[in-house]
């Protein structure tokens, strides 16, 4: 069905990540470089900072909050089908936020497949 990656970031640089304009720049970065292929989005700017940040895809959904005051961002990509794209946005994530401790869980969504055709 799919790979779900959940992470959290923590020591990233709080310009990147305390207005809406800045944070966007980088999401629509890596939407773009990764191959996954936006719906739509939906910004949210917090007083006096932080980010919230979903991105609806064909392949799922893409969200970001932020914290600048800690330097943390909570990061969750679900993607279906292929591994690929939602594992490249993960890395090229690290790569524009850069952040200095990274926590990570991936989650493959397959109950479905791991079931189909049992008796539930």
């Amino acid at each position: 069905m799919g790979i779900h990656v959940i992470a959290e970031f923590i020591g990233v640089d709080p310009k990147k990540i305390s207005r809406v304009e800045e944070t966007r720049k980088i999401l629509d970065r890596v939407i773009s470089k990764s191959g996954l292929r936006c719906i739509s989005s939906s910004f949210h700017q917090f007083e006096p900072y932080g980010v919230s940040a979903v991105y609806l895809l064909r392949e799922s959904h893409l969200s970001v909050h932020t914290w600048p005051e800690y330097g943390y961002i909570a990061l969750d990509i679900f993607t279906c089908g292929s591994e690929g794209d939602a594992l490249k946005a993960y890395e090229l994530m690290v790569e524009e936020f850069k952040p200095k401790f990274i926590e990570k869980q991936v989650i493959r969504r397959n109950l479905y497949e791991r079931y189909r055709g049992t008796d539930t």
